[in-house]
């Protein structure tokens, strides 16, 4: 951050210089504070979660004990020790359950699990469609067989454990806050890396939506008072993608270096999600659903990057990674003895190519939390259980 700040020196005034430090200062004070409790305030007893790699807290390695994710130099920064997720350290799910003041959320699978003030139902690699829609659509490299539908199942069987009847679910939940998402990444993902063009995956995209505006029905009919459904990330600003889709045409790179066709992509699923979530509000005016944006918190970290202490020359590098102008390598990843590690995560946006590091999951649940805050409306938000 000095450093950008001196290169400012050479072309603009003084004052003004001094005034962009002391708003920056105090920007990231705010940035740096904010999670521990804003969220508390809401006095949400529980959170519950259902997505993929981007939230889960170690579902993924309960059935899969060989996987790369359950080592080092997975967790390697917060836990020193894999936990299963998929990151150097903490999560956005982490920073959300800070913030609301709860325990870190155990993973469903977990055997020791401790579920008093929530349940995390995600998975890595999991798809919003299952895998028998997926195939008919031609997408046929799904690793798991985890699906939004599948974790809807195990978040109402729980329910139907915990809960002695219908009214003392939808009590409960009402005090609860639901994670819809992210997830239906991976179903893309999954056709792209196939080698299906843009043109081949767009119509996914509506089954995509679809099945997420059915799940937060799902959701609502247990009691759910608010909820946020997150979008998808800029795709064309990850290692994978820009890895994959390299091209020698400068115009098929925005000012921030990313892949323009693939963030118009994400545009495109974040624009018929928010469709979906506006619908769902005129049905259920009395659930607060609440859009995550996090493509413009992404977008908004890689854009002031260099102010927020990270590595200039390293944006679009993974951490973990080897191979090529991204660090990144789809044969040879994160966990593989040959696979390099940088000296410092906290210095990259990028953890592994796919994911990100704990310090850019921290400034995007920072970004999201403030957000999303004044519209879940806590302090009017009417319980489903007196709007019957």
């Amino acid at each position: 951050m000095a450093s950008s700040i001196l290169s400012l020196k050479k072309w603009l005034p003084p004052r003004f210089v001094f005034s962009l430090v002391l708003v920056i200062s105090s920007f990231l004070s705010v940035i740096s504070s904010a999670y521990p409790n804003i969220l508390s305030t809401c006095k949400f007893d529980a959170i519950y979660q259902l997505g993929d790699s981007i939230s889960d807290t170690g579902n993924f390695i309960q059935e899969n004990p060989s996987s790369v994710f359950s080592r080092l130099p997975y967790g390697e920064t917060f836990f020193k020790k894999a936990t299963g997720r998929c990151s150097d350290g903490l999560l956005m799910i982490d920073y959300l359950a800070l913030s609301a003041e709860i325990p870190f959320l155990d993973a469903y699978l977990s055997k020791d699990g401790l579920f008093d003030h929530g349940v995390n139902f995600a998975v890595a690699g999991a798809t919003a469609l299952s895998e028998k829609d997926l195939t008919r659509k031609n997408v046929s490299f799904v690793p798991i067989n985890r699906s939004l539908s599948q974790q809807l199942d195990w978040m109402f069987s729980y329910f139907n454990r915990t809960c002695h009847s219908d009214k003392d679910c939808f009590k409960k939940n009402e005090r609860a806050f639901f994670m819809v998402g992210e997830i239906g990444g991976n179903d893309y993902n999954y056709a792209f890396l196939k080698g299906k063009t843009l043109e081949e995956v767009k119509p996914l995209v509506l089954d995509v939506v679809q099945t997420l505006k059915y799940a937060v029905k799902r959701v609502i009919r247990y009691g759910a008072t608010r909820l946020v459904v997150p979008g998808n990330f800029p795709i064309g600003c990850f290692p994978v993608y820009l890895t994959k889709f390299q091209t020698n045409d400068t115009t098929a790179y925005d000012e921030l270096h990313c892949l323009k066709e693939l963030n118009n992509f994400s545009i495109y699923h974040n624009d018929l999600l928010q469709q979906a979530i506006d619908e769902l509000k005129e049905e259920h005016p009395n659930v607060v659903i609440v859009y995550g944006n996090y493509y413009n918190a992404f977008r908004w970290i890689l854009s002031e990057a260099n102010l927020l202490g990270f590595d200039p020359t390293s944006l679009q590098k993974a951490c973990c990674g080897i191979g090529g102008e991204y660090n990144f390598d789809l044969s040879r990843m994160c966990g593989d003895p040959e696979v390099t590690l940088c000296l410092n995560p906290n210095e990259r946006l990028s953890w592994d190519g796919i994911h990100l590091t704990q310090r850019a999951y921290e400034l995007m649940a920072t970004w999201l939390i403030h957000d999303i805050y004044p519209q879940l409306q806590c302090e009017y938000i009417v319980s489903y259980s007196s709007a019957l």
